[in-house]
């Protein structure tokens, strides 16, 4: 029995040594959902829904590495009522880099923060026959900031937490790393 315990308490003690410090060369993927936004429209929200990418790119001094990559995410509202139906459709791509923190004595912990460029794609659809609202929601680019963290449950899967401006306020969901 004593021999099981210690095997437990050693297998145990391996799975939460491992480290996920944000290297150069490691890659990871986030799919996440949103809560909130900033996004206008009426009516039922559909969730918004995002994939970010995220690549180590360079050692800076200090406990920490930069990563450049990619975001797209989607959201859009449906409005009923008064004898018609208008959709906004909003769909944001962009480029984005990122500080990773690797001070933090926390092995499974990810920290980061940064800045992405994006572009906003905004449709508007109405079954109304007065369009005259179409041109008032426009596309346009877009800087815009980030606070992060993921939480590794395996080496290579995890939870993420993501505040800041995207297609949401709020992006939570899963994270894979590339090893």
């Amino acid at each position: 029995m004593k021999k099981a315990i210690l095997i437990f308490f050693a297998i145990c003690t391996g799975l939460l040594t491992y480290s996920q410090q944000f290297q150069v060369g490691s890659s990871t993927a986030n799919l996440g959902v949103g809560l909130g936004t900033a996004l206008g429209g009426l009516g039922n929200a559909r969730p918004a829904i995002s994939l970010a990418v995220d690549y180590g790119m360079w050692d800076v001094g200090g406990p920490g590495v930069i990563s450049l990559g990619g975001y797209v995410g989607n959201t859009g509202y449906k409005y009923t009522d008064l004898g018609y139906t208008a959709k906004w459709n909003y769909t944001t791509v962009g480029a984005r880099g990122a500080y990773h923190f690797n001070g933090f004595k926390i092995p499974r912990l990810n920290a980061y923060a940064g800045a992405m460029l994006g572009y906003n794609f905004v449709k508007y659809s109405s079954d109304n026959q007065d369009n005259s609202f179409v041109n008032n929601y426009a596309s346009g680019l877009g800087v815009t900031g980030f606070l992060g963290g993921r939480w590794f449950f395996t080496q290579n899967f995890g939870a993420f937490a993501e505040l800041g401006y995207g297609v949401s306020v709020l992006n939570a969901g899963i994270t894979y790393k590339f090893l």
